[in-house]
């Protein structure tokens, strides 16, 4: 499998996760932010919708195939939010720091047994932009929130994150176990199987 594809995404730590998980399956991966394409407008309603906007959007601006990540954290005391608003939560896209102030602000009072959350993420590839039939896939990884942060791995709301069976979070985790754990790794994964099937590069 020797087609470049694009990663559409300029999160570089998105990228390097990205990357770390797609390294044994031996694609050639450039990225959108090395090409100089900007980020699609994520105004879909669903993170199956914004990683096809952003996988189609990416095909269109590199004629190459390419690969969407669109993921966030669920968190059930407040009726699945902040998901797909994950990464601006806060208001400003990007900002961790604020968008985990934010969470524990709005968990403030909340026992820790009902402060149940997981973290979503869709994975989509299009083998061009007009692609009618892009692959889907997805996972999950459920945790708890805590009520401060430990840790200093990982990103995102990692340092809330509170995985029981390993009885750490998600930013106290090696990035290995963390590839092995998440939702990312688990539709990643999946993926990788279903265009190895289909032959799909």
């Amino acid at each position: 499998m020797t087609s470049p594809i694009v990663l559409a995404s300029n999160n570089a730590k998105k990228i390097k996760e990205l990357q770390e998980i797609l390294i044994p399956f031996e694609f050639s991966i450039v990225t959108q932010a090395s090409l100089g394409i900007e980020d699609a407008v994520e105004d879909g309603l669903s993170f199956v919708e914004n990683a096809i906007k952003k996988a189609r959007h990416a095909s269109l601006h590199s004629k190459m195939p390419a690969i969407s990540d669109d993921s966030g954290i669920e968190v059930d005391a407040l009726k699945g939010a902040p998901g797909i608003y994950s990464a601006r939560f806060a208001g400003e896209h990007g900002d961790d720091q604020a968008n985990n102030k934010k969470l524990l602000a709005e968990l403030k009072g909340i026992p820790q047994d009902k402060r149940t959350a997981r973290y979503q993420c869709v994975i989509v590839f299009m083998r061009h932009a007009s692609d009618p039939t892009p692959i889907i896939c997805q996972g999950s990884w459920e945790g708890i929130i805590l009520d401060s942060p430990q840790g200093e791995g990982g990103f995102g709301y990692d340092p809330l994150f509170y995985v029981p069976e390993h009885k750490c979070t998600a930013a106290e985790l090696s990035a290995e176990k963390k590839h092995q754990l998440s939702h990312r790794g688990a539709a990643l994964n999946q993926l990788v199987k279903q265009i190895t099937q289909l032959k799909r590069i």
